[in-house]
């Protein structure tokens, strides 16, 4: 299938490793000019090298940064941005629903809510007006089902599938889609952290997930890939889980 994106400049986030730059590297493997950021550029660099991107730097808690690196981004790629991918790992897990503080909130919310947005900002008007635009967010199987552990992600996650499905109404007569893939129990650091080793990761998905094994991030590009395509376009606000059939929910 023709993907209709060679040419199109995208920009990532959160894409030194695991899922993000799975997505990276399967938008550059379809032509696309692609922008790649991290927190640090120690981090970046390589991954970006390797897949033919450009690498940036971008700390999601500075709100102000958001617009900066769209500027970078459009002036090094020569064209503005056509494909936003949304990515970040996470604020911390706990036990405790009511065990984080104040200041946990609050990075949570900027982390998850407001970085996001003030990407959409900078991108969204230049979108509208060349009547094409995809806009993808991140997010997980828990701002559908929550879980126990990931009191302040379930919450902020679930508030951008709402701030996405309004997006997406407003945005669809101009050509622009927004959507969320939710990744299930997938292979990467953060989840392995979280279970104490890639061991442990592997045997609790054989046994909760009825795949009986955790997904790739491969697996998650694959989705992603489509819904910032040229086909998908009558796709919008929508959200695709990859999670091996784990959801229950109808």
């Amino acid at each position: 299938m023709d993907l209709q994106i060679g040419g199109k400049v995208a920009l990532v986030t959160g894409a030194s490793k695991g899922i993000g730059r799975a997505i990276a590297a399967d938008l550059a493997a379809e032509g696309c000019r692609v922008a790649m950021s991290s927190r640090s550029r120690s981090r970046i660099d390589l991954p970006a090298e390797a897949i033919g991107a450009e690498g940036f730097v971008l700390d999601s808690q500075d709100l102000d940064a958001a617009r900066r690196l769209v500027g970078e981004v459009e002036a090094r790629c020569g064209a503005p941005v056509d494909i936003l991918v949304c990515n970040t790992g996470g604020p911390p897990a706990g036990p405790d629903p009511l065990g984080f503080g104040h200041g946990d909130w609050v990075a949570a919310h900027r982390e998850l809510v407001l970085a996001p947005m003030a990407l959409i900002e900078a991108v969204l008007p230049a979108m509208r007006e060349r009547g094409w635009g995809r806009v993808l967010n991140v997010v997980s199987t828990a701002a559908r089902e929550p879980s126990p552990v990931l009191m302040l992600s379930n919450t902020h996650r679930a508030a951008m599938l709402a701030a996405f499905r309004t997006l997406a109404r407003s945005a669809a007569p101009d050509g622009v889609t927004f959507n969320s893939v939710l990744p299930g129990r997938i292979d990467t650091d953060r989840l392995i952290e979280m279970l104490g080793s890639a061991e442990a990761a592997q045997a609790q998905a054989r046994q909760e997930v009825p795949a009986g094994r955790l997904g790739t991030v491969q697996e998650i590009a694959a989705a992603a890939t489509f819904l910032l395509s040229g086909p998908a376009s009558y796709v919008t606000g929508q959200t695709l889980a990859v999670d091996g059939g784990l959801l229950r929910a109808v």
